[in-house]
């Protein structure tokens, strides 16, 4: 009789075995039949007549055998299909040739940076460089903003332990040329600078700009104009509209805020603008007699203009991106564009 019941199992076991239909399944049903509590460790050999015990341990030990067997080849079968599918999806030819060097592409705003040095070198600039870290006299002190002036509180600044500071515009270049080159100067300073402010679409902490300079005798806002419309005129490719309005920077006199109309969203309002349609583009002015003194050149002799502009808000609206967080995001999608 336990032989019958056990052949019985050992055919259930089997079909159960190759109607599994993934290595899930078959576990399951290894585990209903093989584990310490499955169907073959139900049986009480214990219970069982002396006289049959020896021939119903038999039984049973071959019905495990073969169940077992039976699980092992339907085991690499799977293995194998998985095998053959992968096989079938990575497959890689390697006698082909490699696909040679994808081309890369300029960063926009490394594009905008190039573009207005071409500019200004075609107009008789040089094109200066300078530290990413500065002394707390280049970034402030050289232009006009001694220790007690509030301006260095707008200034967000990340400070160093050694009392040296990222700087935070890229006008310490310009006195760095003042006090190398001296009078008549012509100079512009692209670079990379730092502010310790919250990050949002239209502000970054870490981003470029551009600072201009020219030194020589009789310089007036006219000068500061021409040029101002000249590169306007250059980046965008059409006449921009913009507004000249008075504005306090502690190294001109008198200061000067060109804005320029949104070109993200033409004027109605957008995140990039604040609602207000119009973008701070180019702080200018006059050089302020104090900084000439500063670097060594007599303000009652000689005068000047300067300027500054955002390269990555100009790049923004250049090629209308709405948020400055994806130029330093590292994504190839948005790159690859440009």
């Amino acid at each position: 009789m336990i032989e019958e019941q056990i052949q019985k199992l050992k055919a259930a076991a089997l079909q159960r075995i190759e109607e599994a239909k993934n290595l899930d399944e078959l576990e399951q049903v290894r585990v209903e039949i093989l584990g310490r509590k499955g169907s073959l460790a139900q049986f009480n050999l214990g219970a069982i007549p002396q006289e049959d015990r020896k021939t119903a341990g038999k039984a049973l030990n071959a019905a495990k055998q073969e169940i077992t067997a039976a699980f092992e080849t339907r085991e690499q079968r799977f293995a194998s299909e998985v095998l053959n599918v992968r096989l079938k999806d990575e497959w890689l030819d390697l006698t082909l040739p490699a696909p040679g060097v994808r081309p890369g592409s300029l960063h926009p705003v490394t594009i905008i940076q190039n573009e207005i040095e071409d500019l200004f070198t075609s107009l008789g600039f040089a094109v200066l460089d300078g530290p990413e870290v500065e002394t707390e006299y280049h970034n402030f002190d050289a232009l006009n903003i001694p220790p007690e002036h509030p301006a260095r509180d707008m200034q967000d600044t990340f400070w160093l332990s050694n009392g040296h500071l990222l700087r935070t515009h890229t006008s310490p270049v310009q006195v760095r040329g003042m006090e190398k080159l001296g009078p008549p100067l012509r100079m512009i300073a692209p670079g990379r600078v730092f502010r310790n402010e919250e990050v949002d679409a239209s502000h970054e902490h870490t981003f470029y700009q551009l600072e201009g300079m020219m030194i020589d005798r009789d310089v007036s806002v006219a000068h500061l104009i021409y040029f101002m419309k000249t590169l306007l005129s250059a980046i965008f490719h059409r006449e921009a509209v913009v507004r000249l309005r008075p504005g306090y920077f502690p190294f001109v006199e008198p200061g000067f805020e060109l804005d320029i109309r949104c070109l993200i969203c033409g004027g109605p309002g957008c995140p990039v603008c604040k609602q207000s349609g119009w973008v701070e583009l180019l702080p200018c002015g006059l050089v302020h007699p104090n900084v000439l003194k500063m670097s060594g050149i007599d303000p009652d002799q000689w005068g000047g203009f300067a300027f500054g502009l955002g390269l990555t808000r100009l790049a923004m609206m250049r090629y209308g991106i709405d948020d400055i967080r994806l130029f330093a995001s590292g994504d190839l999608r948005f790159l690859r564009q440009f």
